[in-house]
This record gives C-alpha cells, sequence and structure tokens, in this order.
C-alpha cells in the first residue's frame, strides 16, 4: 500500500510517517521505483511506536527500542527492560494524575457544599 492508505490505516498523517521514517524509528521498504511501500506488519509497528510516544516516552527511548526490534529477537530481554523501565514512569505519572484529580474532586466539593448551604437559607 502507498503512503495515502498507510496514513488512512494508521490514522498518522503522512508527515508524521516520514518524520518517523527521518529519525530512522521507522524503516519502511521500497519498489523498484524508490516508492515506499506498506504492509500490515507495517501498521501494527506504527501504532506501537505512536502509542509509546502518546505514553510519554522520549523519542530517543524510542530509537533504542525501534534500534534493538530490528536487530531481533536476541533483543528482547534489552526491549523487555526499556519497557519495564517505562512502566515505572507511566506508573508514577498516573499516581501523580491521581492525586490532581483528588484535589479537583476536593475542590469541587467545597464549591457543591457551599451551594448546597447557600440555597438552604
Amino acid at each position: 500500500m502507498q503512503i495515502k492508505e498507510f496514513s488512512e490505516k494508521t490514522g498518522l498523517t503522512p508527515y508524521t510517517i516520514r518524520f518517523y521514517e527521518k529519525k530512522e524509528l521507522f524503516r519502511v521498504k521500497r519498489d523498484e521505483k524508490n516508492r515506499r511501500i506498506y504492509d500490515e506488519t507495517d501498521i501494527e509497528w506504527i501504532k506501537m511506536l505512536k502509542r509509546l510516544k502518546d505514553m510519554g516516552m522520549k523519542l530517543s527511548e524510542i530509537k533504542k527500542y525501534s534500534d534493538l526490534r530490528y536487530e531481533g529477537n536476541g533483543t528482547i530481554k534489552e526491549r523487555m527492560k526499556i519497557l519495564t523501565n517505562h512502566k515505572k514512569y507511566v506508573n508514577i505519572e498516573i499516581e501523580k494524575w491521581q492525586k490532581y484529580l483528588q484535589n479537583l474532586d476536593d475542590k469541587l466539593e467545597i464549591y457543591e457544599n457551599y451551594l448546597k448551604s447557600i440555597s438552604e437559607k
């Protein structure tokens, strides 16, 4: 498939796809006329790259992870280490956001109680 269809299937813009390719996060095959050719495995891989980015992984870490993936199954332990470290980061972020959410809930409760008290008068 060509980049337009690939873009539609992945939800990423052609610009983003080319950016990932330029940063060597994603290695694309080319045909005899040097046009990019994508397949279903490329869709899953680029979606994984997007998820890692969306989860806050730095591009430098995504690059390491991507390079290891392209090296093959001999790098699985190293890839697991990268993902395990990032999982710790995500858990810390979740805890932080849960505290923020609790702060908002506390403030909303104060406002609700205030409005309730003045409506009862």
